[in-house]
């Protein structure tokens, strides 16, 4: 992939707070063995002072539980939600999400991960698009 680079896991602020278990197990079986290059790379982007990943946590945190230190990576140039991103990376820091490494210990059911965080980050999205003045559908 163009525009790839390695990048080391502990440099990434993660934006998610948990993972899913079967997700996470489904990674680390299609990527067996793992390695730098087994991995599809992870996109990142500069917020404020932090290099963030806006996506491929499971993959970071699968590469990470094999022993690697960096994985590929590539500028995210996606049109984003920053103020929602910067709303989640701002959960991870309060709740002591620093690293991919600290992802380990949030390790969690598919129907928790469901409730855990897809649940809050919808809630937080509603929060936002009424804020804006947005009309919410349903």
């Amino acid at each position: 992939m163009p525009g790839t680079f390695l990048m080391k896991l502990d440099s990434m602020q993660p934006s998610q707070l948990f993972i899913s278990s079967e997700k996470l197990s489904e990674v680390m079986r299609s990527s067996a063995p793992l390695v730098p290059e087994s991995i599809e790379p992870v996109p990142v982007r500069q917020l404020g002072e932090q290099v963030i990943l806006t996506d491929g946590h499971t993959r970071a945190l699968a590469a990470f539980l094999a022993g690697l230190s960096e994985v590929r990576a590539f500028w995210d140039e996606d049109e984003l939600d920053w103020e929602a991103y910067a709303i989640c990376v701002e959960w991870c820091r309060e709740e002591g999400v620093h690293t991919v490494a600290d992802l380990a210990g949030r390790v969690v059911s598919p129907e928790e991960y469901e409730l855990l965080w897809h649940e809050r980050c919808r809630q937080m999205h509603r929060q936002l698009q009424a804020k804006r003045g947005v009309k919410q559908e349903g």
